[in-house]
């Protein structure tokens, strides 16, 4: 749970994620909405895997990289679990 809270604290690493709720996307597609170098945008992109956001995947010559939208469920699953627990002990 840390790495997936520290790679959302990041506002580059959370742009990404909005670009890839439109379709899978190269890190060349991603790094043309960054002013950022492109080890800069495979570190973010690195951050984002770990972190179980995101899929790599290749096809040809190109690594693709799309949502793991299980793990936003999860995320909400806890959240909604957190708050409905807080709510029973008040």
């Amino acid at each position: 749970m840390n790495e997936l809270f520290k790679a959302l604290s990041d506002e580059n690493r959370r742009k990404m994620l909005d670009l890839l709720r439109n379709g899978d996307l190269t890190a060349g597609d991603i790094a043309k909405h960054f002013e950022m170098s492109k080890p800069g945008i495979s570190q973010h992109l690195t951050v984002l895997k770990n972190a179980d956001l995101v899929y790599a995947i290749k096809r040809g010559q190109y690594v693709y990289y799309s949502l793991n939208s299980t793990v936003f469920q999860d995320i909400m699953k806890w959240i909604v679990q957190f708050n409905f627990n807080n709510k029973e002990g008040n």
